[in-house]
């Protein structure tokens, strides 16, 4: 006698959802704050990283700041390196340089007693020379402007000197003066870390007493600097001398070389 089998009953769809799942449901709600706490979470992480990224690329660049000077005034300031200046800085450290070596107009301005600025005639400054060379003079301003030439190897020296053969007497007699007119100075060129080239191209105008329109010729060197360290708050017990040498080199900044400007070299 043969038997039927009894028909398996169907799977409910409870059961089914039960073998699909690999694990225990998890109500949606559970579910929705998770994945809104993971995307919050991953939020935050990247905000932090472009704050890093941020604050990194702030670390390196040059922030101005704002420094009040002893006399009162505000200026902007910005830090660099020790061994880096500004274009700028070095673009008027040399033009100031060559207009106080090359301005000779026999005239000194000082300050009276009283504390009132004067005028005066300038004594010159006496240069002795070599090799049986007579004594010749520089003007005074040309005199401390030449401070800012580098001392090594006896530059300074030897560069006042010249300038002393190059300043007629007739300067300090009132008959004479010779101006210099800037005319380009270029960018600084970076030789090396601390080091740079500039050239500077001007005309050096010679006015005499009876001949007012002047006579000029181009004058044109490139110079060669150097950064140094001075003293930014020298002793208030030096002397006069002392303190415009320092004020000369405030900028950190010396010459070591002037040549003449080869203006057919491409640079």
């Amino acid at each position: 006698m043969l038997r039927l089998a009894k028909p398996k009953s169907q799977p409910s769809q409870k059961q089914l959802n039960s073998f699909l799942s690999s694990g225990p449901a998890v109500p949606t709600r559970i579910a929705v704050i998770a994945v809104v706490g993971c995307s919050v979470a991953c939020i935050s992480l990247m905000v932090q990283f472009l704050n890093y990224g941020a604050i990194r690329r702030l670390a390196t660049q040059e922030v101005p700041s704002l420094v009040q000077l002893s006399s009162g005034e505000t200026i902007t300031a910005t830090a660099v390196e020790p061994a880096e200046r500004s274009a700028e800085t070095i673009k008027k450290f040399v033009s100031d340089t060559f207009v106080g070596m090359f301005n000779w107009d026999g005239l000194i301005q000082k300050n009276n007693p009283q504390g009132k600025l004067i005028v005066e005639v300038d004594p010159g400054v006496e240069i002795k020379g070599l090799n049986n060379q007579p004594t010749l003079k520089v003007t005074t301003r040309a005199y401390e402007a030449a401070f800012a030439l580098s001392e090594k190897q006896g530059f300074r020296a030897a560069f006042v000197r010249k300038l002393a053969q190059m300043i007629p007497s007739e300067v300090f007699s009132g008959n004479m003066r010779v101006a210099i007119i800037p005319n380009y100075i270029s960018s600084p060129r970076k030789i090396k870390q601390g080091k740079w080239e500039v050239d500077f191209q001007s005309t050096l105008v010679t006015f005499k007493k009876l001949d007012n329109a002047g006579d000029a010729i181009a004058f044109n060197k490139t110079v060669t600097l150097l950064a140094v360290t001075t003293p930014q708050k020298p002793p208030a017990d030096i002397s006069e001398l002392a303190k415009k040498i320092y004020a000369i080199r405030a900028s950190g900044l010396e010459i070591t070389q002037i040549v003449d400007l080869d203006l057919g070299k491409v640079r």
